[in-house]
């Protein structure tokens, strides 16, 4: 797995979410783009995260590329906010993996 810090996905790639889940949803990170780029998907998880009202989950579905998420993404979850417990609930049988994050 390698992290590619010579452009910045801030200003061209599209968020993850429009709008404010009022509901549990899951958040589709396997796309070919997350493949090799850890960054991209902690971005987009912590945006979907920050786009899911309180009371409800929002399922985390990372790149299979990128290994078990507990490697780079929980930390990074707890790190942004304070409350967050990433869950993992399995591996998809396209090789991605899903995690629950309950929003409080």
């Amino acid at each position: 797995m390698t992290t590619t810090d010579d452009h910045d996905h801030d200003e061209t790639a599209e968020p993850i979410t429009d709008r404010v889940h009022d509901n549990s949803w899951s958040a589709n990170l396997e796309e070919p783009k997350y493949a090799d780029d850890p960054r991209l998907a902690v971005r987009d998880a912590l945006a979907a995260v920050n786009h899911t009202t309180a009371g409800n989950h929002v399922n985390l579905v990372t790149h299979g590329e990128l290994g078990h998420p507990e490697e780079f993404l929980y930390d990074a979850l707890r790190e942004e906010r304070e409350g967050l417990d990433p869950e993992y609930v399995e591996r998809c049988g396209c090789g991605g993996h899903v995690t629950r994050v309950d929003v409080v």
